[in-house]
């Protein structure tokens, strides 16, 4: 006897998302189907529908809840204790540690690019950035240009990007993060 199909009340959005996170990792976007997805979840496309109208949209809400991890990292880093010296040296290494602990969501995020998506990530992306900014220039002592904040931000993308694939985690090159994180708080002040 073959295992029941969930019916479109059993599946949640959950499981959904759930399932298609699993094939963006593994696959390129254009490999992914609705009906990859139904297979693996063990129901019918149609029902997927029910939840979600089309791929694009379960892939923004994927990217949403990275954007908000990465998002929360850099609050949790702004509100809490030390100077503020010390706060941007953690925003910059938290920065380049959620990267290089979620490669594989860190390239959906910022490094894939693709019609299908591109409008909703990168709004999502934008948002992110924009608080990346703000932040930084709240704990500058001094009134930053735009152009070195954003200099600073591709510099720690340029880092991850150099280190994914090479490394499992931050912590394989913990001392090269504080390295480059030191070298960027000390060229902003």
């Amino acid at each position: 006897m073959s295992p029941r199909k969930p019916s479109t009340k059993d599946l949640t959005k959950e499981m959904i998302i759930n399932e298609a996170h699993k094939q963006f990792i593994t696959k390129d976007f254009h490999q992914v189907s609705m009906r990859s997805i139904a297979k693996e979840v063990g129901c019918s496309h149609g029902a997927i529908y029910y939840h979600f109208k089309n791929k694009a949209e379960i892939f923004y809400a994927i990217l949403g809840d990275y954007f908000s991890e990465l998002n929360n990292t850099l609050d949790e880093t702004v509100n809490g204790p030390g100077d503020n010296n010390t706060k941007l040296l953690n925003v910059f290494v938290g920065y380049m540690a959620f990267g290089l602990n979620n490669q594989s969501q860190y390239e959906l995020m910022f490094m894939m690019r693709d019609s299908e998506v591109d409008g909703l990530s990168q709004e999502a992306a934008n948002l992110s950035y924009q608080k990346f900014a703000q932040s930084v220039q709240f704990l500058s002592k001094t009134e930053l240009l735009l152009s070195d904040i954003h200099s600073t931000f591709i510099a720690l993308h340029g880092f991850v990007a150099h280190y994914r694939h090479y490394v499992k985690n931050y912590e394989e090159v913990k001392e090269a993060v504080d390295v480059h994180a030191k070298f960027l708080v000390k060229a902003l002040i």
